[in-house]
C-alpha cells in the first residue's frame, strides 16, 4: 500500500473510532496515531507513547482490528509501535523509535488473529472464563455441549443483555471443540453477515453455493440472532439450515440479546425449533461474581490492587462485565500514568465518570429527567399518541429504562400505560438503530444520563 492509501484507511479508521467513543476519549488516545506501515497483512500502527500504546492494547485493540479488516480484507493483525510524525513522514515515510519493542512482547500476536477459515477468536476460552451465579447455567450447558456435539442442548441458545459474555462462551466451545476433535468443523458468524452473505448470493446467483458453504461444517455458532428480526428470506435459508444440520446431528449454537419468544419479527417456525433445545440466559454479575471478574481482571493485566479497593469497586458498580472491564482499565491506566495506588475518594471519581447510571432512580426519575429534556409534559408520554414530540421521548425513556436499568419489558410497558410488551421492544429496537445513524441521538441520551447521576 501506498502512504497515501495507509493515510486513507487509518483516517477512516479514526472516523468509525470517533463516532463510538467519547471527545475526551478520541481527543487523548487517537488523535496523534497513524499508520507507519503494513507488511505481510500486519498494520503498524504510530502512537506517541507507551502508555497510549498499552490503553489501546487493554481497550481498543479488538475494535480497531475489527475496523480494519471491514475495511481491508488483507490484514491480518495490528501491532503499535511508538512512532513521531514529522516531515519525512510527509514525504513517505515516518520517524519510527523503539521499533523493536512491538506489541508482541505484551502479547502473542496470534491472540490477536481471528482465523479467516472459522471466524473464532483464541482469546476466548474457558480457561479465561469467570464462572459465577450470573453464569453458571450457561456454562454447565456448554461443558455438556464440548462434550457431546451434536446431542446434547442442540440447538444452544445463549441470551442475555450486551456484554455479559454470551460471545466469550459460545466462541470458548468452538475454541475446545476445535482443540479436542481436529477433524470437527467448525464456523462462527454473526446474523449480519450471514444476512449480507445470503442477499450477495441471491445478486450474483450463487443460492446453490450458499447454501453448500454453510451445511458443511459440525458446529454452527450464529452471534446475535435478533437482528435476523423481519429479515423473511434470510430466516427462510436459516429455518432450512437448520434442519439440514439438526438432521445430521451438528451442533447448533445462537445467542441473542433477548428470549427467542421475544424476538418481533421471527418466525414461529425458527422459535419452536429453538426451544427444542436448550434456553439458558447469562445475567448481570451478582456481587460475589464481580469481586471475582475484577481479581481475574488485574491479575491478567500484572496489577495488584488491596483488598479493600476490590471490594469498593465491586460494591460500586453494577454492570455488564465489558463495562466493569472498561472501567478496570481505566483504573489500571491512570494508576501507571500516576505510578501510584489510587485512593478511595479518586477510584470514587473515576467509576462516576464512567459507569452508566445504578438503578437508585426510579422509572418516575427517568421519565422526569426525559421529559424536562425534551420540554415535553410528563402525562402526554402516557398518552396513545403518535404526534413526533411525544412519541421520541416516551421511546428514549423506554430504551434507558431497559438499558441502563435492566427493568423487564412487560413493566416497561405497564409503567406506560399498559402498553404491550412488544411495543416496548420495538421502542428499544429503533433507538438502537437510530443511534447507529445519528450522533446527537448520542449525545442527548449522554446529556439525560448525566441528568440522572
Amino acid at each position: 500500500m501506498t502512504t497515501i492509501d495507509n493515510k486513507q484507511l487509518w483516517d477512516s479508521v479514526l472516523g468509525e473510532i470517533e463516532l463510538a467513543v467519547s471527545r475526551a476519549n478520541f481527543s487523548t488516545w487517537f488523535k496523534n496515531t497513524h499508520i507507519v506501515k503494513q507488511e505481510s497483512g500486519i498494520v503498524f500502527v504510530g502512537v506517541q507513547n507507551e502508555f497510549v500504546k498499552e490503553w489501546l492494547v487493554s481497550k481498543h485493540c479488538k475494535f480497531i482490528l475489527k475496523s480494519l479488516r471491514d475495511r481491508s480484507e488483507s490484514v491480518r493483525g495490528v501491532e503499535y509501535i511508538i512512532a513521531t510524525k514529522n516531515i519525512k513522514e510527509e514525504r513517505g515515510g515516518a520517524a519510527v523509535q523503539n521499533q523493536k519493542t512491538p506489541y508482541t512482547q505484551e502479547l502473542p500476536l496470534q491472540d490477536l488473529y481471528i482465523n479467516r477459515e472459522d471466524n473464532l477468536n483464541p482469546r476466548y476460552t474457558f480457561e479465561n472464563l469467570v464462572i459465577g451465579p450470573f453464569n453458571e447455567l450457561a456454562y454447565a450447558a456448554s461443558q455438556a455441549v464440548i462434550k457431546h456435539p451434536g446431542f446434547a442442548y442442540n440447538p444452544l441458545f445463549i441470551y442475555g443483555d450486551s456484554g455479559l459474555g454470551k460471545t466469550h462462551i459460545t466462541q470458548a466451545i468452538g475454541n475446545h471443540i476445535k482443540a479436542e476433535k481436529s477433524g470437527k468443523k467448525i464456523y462462527y458468524i454473526t446474523s449480519e453477515k450471514f444476512t449480507m452473505d445470503y442477499i450477495n448470493s441471491v445478486r450474483d446467483n450463487r443460492g446453490n453455493e450458499f447454501k453448500e458453504r454453510y451445511r458443511k461444517y459440525d458446529v454452527f455458532i450464529m452471534d446475535d440472532i435478533q437482528f435476523m428480526s423481519g429479515k423473511d428470506k434470510t430466516q427462510e435459508e436459516l429455518f432450512h439450515l437448520f434442519n439440514t444440520l439438526h438432521e445430521n446431528n451438528k451442533q447448533i449454537i445462537f445467542s441473542s440479546d433477548r428470549h427467542p419468544n421475544h424476538i418481533i419479527g421471527l418466525e414461529d417456525r425458527l422459535k419452536t425449533r429453538f426451544g427444542a433445545g436448550m434456553i439458558v440466559d447469562i445475567t448481570t454479575p451478582e456481587y460475589e461474581s464481580r469481586i471475582a471478574i475484577i481479581r481475574h481482571k488485574i491479575r491478567s493485566s500484572g496489577f495488584s490492587m488491596s483488598d479493600e479497593q476490590v471490594s469498593f469497586i465491586a460494591g460500586t458498580l453494577n454492570c455488564s462485565v465489558r463495562e466493569m472491564e472498561g472501567i478496570l482499565n481505566s483504573i489500571i491506566c491512570q494508576s501507571r500514568l500516576k505510578n501510584k495506588e489510587l485512593g478511595v475518594a479518586e477510584l470514587k471519581t473515576l467509576i462516576k465518570n464512567s459507569v452508566l447510571p445504578k438503578k437508585t432512580a426510579s422509572a418516575k426519575d427517568v421519565i422526569r429527567a426525559v421529559s424536562e429534556f425534551y420540554n415535553v409534559d410528563e402525562s402526554t408520554l402516557f398518552e396513545k399518541t403518535r404526534r413526533k414530540e411525544v412519541v421520541k421521548p416516551r421511546q428514549i425513556a423506554m430504551y434507558i429504562l431497559r438499558e441502563d436499568f435492566n427493568v423487564s419489558y412487560p413493566t416497561i410497558g405497564e409503567k406506560f400505560g399498559g402498553r404491550d410488551h412488544t411495543t416496548v421492544i420495538h421502542s428499544c429496537d429503533k433507538v438502537k438503530k437510530d443511534m447507529k445513524q445519528n450522533i446527537a441521538l448520542v449525545e442527548e441520551l449522554a446529556q439525560i444520563r448525566v441528568m440522572l447521576t
